[in-house]
């Protein structure tokens, strides 16, 4: 069984990282922060976007059980990748949409993704996701690990995640799984 890796950035990590926790062939999923030149960045940090960095997600996978092309696909549909460094009332460069791949499969399959979601006509505005090379990845600090499985009652978790990951199970119903 060999796993593979991604690193996704679409708006804050607390709702990426809910979301691919619950897919099938998941097997580990790490918040932390990519796409900067600042060494080992905090939160307080990347919020002041003084790093470049992107609130990003680690995605250790099994492409046995969930390829990196239905990845994307989840990821395309489960944040708006039209709007530049925003999703939502998040708004600044750390939340921007980008897919760091790792080699030059996971680039071709991120364009091919990329091209396809344009033309489905899904988005009425231009998909502005960056796919660029995988540099570094810091591991956010510990609180804001599986965030949301510890914080369910949160208000930003109940208005902001919880439809995201009903979202999730209504469209993918074959890949998710319950934690």
């Amino acid at each position: 069984m060999k796993k593979e890796m991604v690193m996704l950035a679409g708006g804050c990590f607390w709702c990426t990282e809910a979301i691919f926790q619950r897919l099938k062939g998941v097997s580990n999923v790490v918040s932390g922060y990519s796409g900067g030149e600042k060494e080992k960045p905090t939160y307080s940090e990347v919020s002041n976007e003084s790093t470049g960095h992107a609130e990003t997600i680690q995605i250790t996978f099994d492409p046995q059980i969930i390829s990196f092309e239905k990845l994307l696909e989840v990821f395309f549909k489960l944040h708006d990748p039209t709007t530049v460094n925003q999703q939502g009332n998040d708004v600044g460069s750390q939340y921007r949409s980008v897919i760091f791949y790792h080699d030059q499969k996971q680039k071709e399959t991120a364009d091919r993704v990329k091209q396809e979601i344009e033309k489905s006509g899904i988005y009425r505005d231009p998909i502005v996701t960056e796919v660029i090379p995988f540099k570094n990845f810091y591991k956010a600090e510990d609180y804001h690990q599986d965030y949301y499985n510890k914080n369910k009652n949160y208000p930003y978790c109940q208005a902001i995640i919880d439809p995201k990951i009903k979202k999730l199970f209504k469209e993918f119903p074959q890949q998710t799984k319950s934690l």
